[in-house]
């Protein structure tokens, strides 16, 4: 039986596309409905020209709250390419840039802290939207050193880092029916967009829960992201040798899929307004999903990466110092105002209800298993 939601839309020229396309083949898999509100060319979400990230737009991401983000990345981008040997040229691959803020801060961190490593860094970001790009040429204006790429080039040596890329990847959805595997798609009746179930639009869906050993809960929804491990087996073939960095909402597979999780963790962002509704404002509003991280796990090492470590953001950014930006007042050279500035930032970048409950997956190829103080902890002395 098809379930109805309340349609409010910005965008009714992609409504109509996408209606025209369910009258034409019949209900669509949710995924292909989600890509195109996200990635159409002309009216999706990511290729509009409207503020998405930051206070003015619809979400924020690390790097938009404080510069001191990409100061603790650059730490440890500093000790993956000493770990490297130092090299005279060091790759810092980022996918899926953003405003282009981590870039910045990243780079004018190195400049003043680390002129050396600054030297060597070769920056290139991988970017799918025009306007994505636009915004990042304007953040980045007079980094002679960064350039432009539709796809990871091959032979990377350095790091490849993502912020948030994943989890905007468009899903699969599925439910368990009488212990078997059904998928969500999507129609169209009396002018609505409506959700009805039937069986796995490919087989691929199977195979990703037998790879993992388990189901969602019998009557659960839960989203299955595919793009996900392409995405990571991709980034273990262009890495010739270095690291992979992965900064994303997700959990392991027996967590993201136990049988308590009735509804998934699919979410979609307004003006900073959360809603489960994927079915109002179709092309202005984000779409997430929590990312399997067991199963991105596993595709990185399928492609020769070896796993040093997974764990919460919060940990990760402790271990590489956020906590000197709390440095009392008087202490340093932040004024009062200042000083309170930087403990909010610092609030919801390790805030577990926040930003802090990202997950940090860190990966590596040809380099052995270096200490890595965000993973541990600092060294001592």
């Amino acid at each position: 039986m098809a379930t109805e939601f309340e349609t409010t839309t910005e965008s009714p020229a992609l409504v109509d596309e996408i209606a025209e396309r369910i009258a034409s083949t019949g209900p669509i898999p949710f995924r292909e409905f989600m890509e195109l509100a996200l990635y159409h060319p002309q009216h999706g979400y990511y290729m509009s020209r409207r503020e998405k990230i930051g206070r003015e737009g619809d979400y924020l991401t690390s790097p938009e709250v404080s510069p001191a983000f990409g100061v603790l990345v650059g730490r440890q981008l500093r000790e993956m390419w000493e770990a490297m040997g130092r090299p005279a040229r060091f790759d810092i691959v980022e996918a899926g840039a953003g405003t282009g803020a981590l870039c910045r801060d990243v780079l004018r961190w190195a400049r003043r802290h680390a002129p050396e490593l600054r030297d060597a860094i070769a920056c290139t970001i991988v970017e799918a939207s025009a306007a994505l790009t636009e915004r990042q040429r304007e953040t980045l204006a007079g980094e002679d050193s960064v350039r432009w790429a539709e796809a990871l080039p091959d032979g990377i040596e350095g790091c490849i880092l993502s912020n948030e890329l994943l989890d905007a990847s468009p899903v699969h959805r599925v439910t368990v029916r009488d212990g078997r595997l059904r998928e969500l798609f999507v129609g169209r009746e009396g002018g609505r967009f409506v959700e009805e179930t039937g069986p796995p639009s490919t087989p691929d869906l199977a195979a990703y829960f037998e790879a993992l050993g388990l189901l969602p809960g019998e009557g659960c929804r839960a989203e299955v992201n595919l793009a996900a491990p392409e995405w990571m087996a991709e980034a273990g073939r262009a890495l010739r040798r270095g690291f992979v960095i992965t900064f994303d909402y997700g959990h392991e597979a027996a967590e993201l899929y136990a049988p308590w999780r009735k509804d998934g963790t699919l979410l979609c962002f307004y003006r900073h307004n959360p809603s489960g509704d994927p079915y109002a404002r179709v092309g202005r509003q984000d779409m997430t999903s929590h990312v399997d991280f067991t199963t991105v796990r596993r595709a990185g090492e399928a492609a020769g990466l070896e796993t040093l470590g997974l764990l919460p953001q919060s940990e990760f950014l402790t271990n590489l110092g956020i906590g000197e930006a709390l440095a009392p007042p008087g202490e340093g050279d932040a004024s009062l105002e200042e000083h309170y500035a930087r403990r909010r930032a610092v609030s919801e970048l390790v805030d577990p209800e926040a930003l802090g409950r990202i997950r940090v997956l860190v990966q590596a190829k040809g380099v052995g298993r270096p200490r890595l103080s965000g993973l541990e902890g600092p060294r001592g002395g």
